[in-house]
């Protein structure tokens, strides 16, 4: 045999290829992913064959089409885009016993008040899926319930009923006869999901796909399943909490950086439309340590306090822990208050993390991360009624952020009655903020570095340089 004609191995996660069988990708770093896959014999010509419909100009396709449908889960359809679209197959993972059968389970139901929904469960019988709907009063005409591993069975369901909606739970424990390995390996999982996304286009039904996870929370399976589908959401919380968070990672029909929240309890799962104040502890006195500030979740403010916990330690190597945060961000952050600010945390433990289990990512929260590990060193509480905002830099500046406004907005709607911001925040959005009729008008003033400014009745604000500033502004507020 010759050089060329030898075969090759490919990568089903990112397509690299070699001589001979691996056991680790050399490009992905992925295990268990590289396959036999034969060499090409050369460059093959298509020849031309039917086409399933003839193309158009672009000016005549109809886009009613796909025009999204509610799920009647107004949280879920947020993070959506507005709900489901025909023909759209969406990738909804997370940890066992999250919450994913029963969030979708309460959107299958209420999708059946007007539609044929099928729902197809791999991991329970019937029997455990009909307790469940009953707990949280899921029981509907057209919500049909099937128990398959098989997809040539799964696809029989759907040919009987003829679905508007098909939930898959989970695609990991369905297997095809037409290829190799077990449910749940890479071969498996994407020949099922291709076919199931073939069906979904052909009948222009929307599909719902459950997805594992691995350990360190990404999806399980080969890369290529997140490509084949329209939307993947992830599914996350807190198992100690009954807060649930759903995100949108990847998603043709709308926005990537919404957020639903649900409230999981023992009738099932409810969405919560304002989340304002559940991250949020409520305090008689000031605490030293805790400092609130606003995050941006897609086109929703949300006000989360930050604590930190700081104390000497014998230890050769002090430890940083967090939760909540990015461990990368807190520990630049620290790194700039010993550098800038000549804090003397360099031999303590240091402990950071969030209220009610939010996870934070938005650098502007890291104004009053320094804040509060600068509150609990000190064993000095930040003034009340304070919310920060601002992104430190490697210099000790203070970079403005997005939407400072609307975060302002929402701090003054919940009491809060002062701000720190960084200098410029308010120019570069424009000199006025349009309201609603509930909140009033909230008018910005300009005003020099470091001087309090009017934003709204009862709330003022305060720009500042860098972190100098800041911390000598909290200083002889005390």
């Amino acid at each position: 045999m010759s050089k060329a004609a030898k075969p090759a191995y490919r990568c089903g996660e990112c397509g690299w290829t070699t001589v001979k069988w691996v056991g680790r990708c050399g490009e992905c770093q992925a295990w268990g992913t590289v396959e036999e896959a034969g060499a090409r014999q050369g460059v093959h010509v298509v020849k031309p064959g039917a086409v399933s419909a003839p193309a158009v100009p672009i000016g005549q396709v109809k886009a009613e089409v796909a025009s999204s449908r509610t799920t009647g889960v107004p949280e879920l359809d947020r993070v959506l885009g507005g709900g489901l679209v025909p023909g759209a197959v969406v990738l909804l993972a997370g940890e066992p016993g999250i919450g994913k059968s029963t969030l979708l389970l309460e959107a299958a139901a209420r999708t059946a008040q007007g539609e044929t929904v099928l729902y197809v469960t791999g991991e329970e019988s019937t029997a455990q899926v009909r307790m469940r709907a009953d707990r949280i009063g899921a029981i509907e005409d057209r919500l049909y319930l099937a128990a398959e591993t098989d997809l040539s069975a799964l696809v029989a369901h759907v040919e009987k009923v003829q679905p508007s909606l098909l939930i898959v739970d989970s695609v990991q424990t369905i297997g095809s006869a037409d290829a190799t390995g077990v449910p749940g390996g890479v071969t498996q999982v994407r020949e099922v999901a291709g076919n199931l996304v073939r069906l979904a286009k052909e009948r222009a039904m929307s599909t719902v796909l459950v997805g594992h996870v691995t350990k360190d929370g990404t999806i399980a399976g080969p890369r290529v399943l997140e490509h084949l589908v329209d939307v993947v959401l992830h599914f996350e919380g807190d198992r100690n909490s009954r807060l649930r968070l759903v995100r949108a990672v990847k998603n043709r029909f709308g926005p990537i950086d919404e957020v639903g929240c649900f409230d999981l309890h023992e009738r099932g799962i409810t969405g919560i439309t304002d989340p304002s104040g559940l991250f949020v502890s409520r305090h008689p006195e000031p605490v030293p340590g805790t400092c609130v500030t606003v995050t941006i979740e897609g086109t929703r403010p949300i006000p989360a306090e930050l604590q930190a916990l700081v104390g000497p330690t014998e230890a050769p190597q002090p430890r940083r822990t967090s939760s909540g945060l990015d461990s990368y961000r807190v520990a630049m952050v620290l790194a700039v208050m010993e550098r800038r600010l000549n804090a003397k945390i360099g031999k303590c433990d240091v402990f950071t993390a969030t209220v009610g289990g939010i996870r934070l990512t938005d650098p502007a929260v890291d104004l009053a991360l320094m804040l509060s590990v600068v509150s609990a060193a000190g064993d000095q509480a930040l003034p009340s009624g304070l919310v920060a905002l601002g992104e430190v830099g490697l210099a000790g500046e203070l970079r403005p952020v997005r939407d400072v406004r609307r975060r302002l907005a929402e701090a003054a709607r919940l009491g809060f009655t002062r701000a720190l911001v960084p200098t410029g925040s308010l120019e570069e959005e424009g000199p006025r903020l349009e309201a609603s009729a509930s909140r009033g008008r909230l008018v910005a003033l300009r005003s020099p570095t470091g001087r309090t400014t009017p934003f709204a009745p009862g709330f003022e604000v305060t720009e500042v340089e860098n972190v100098w500033d800041a911390l000598n502004l909290m200083r002889s507020a005390r």
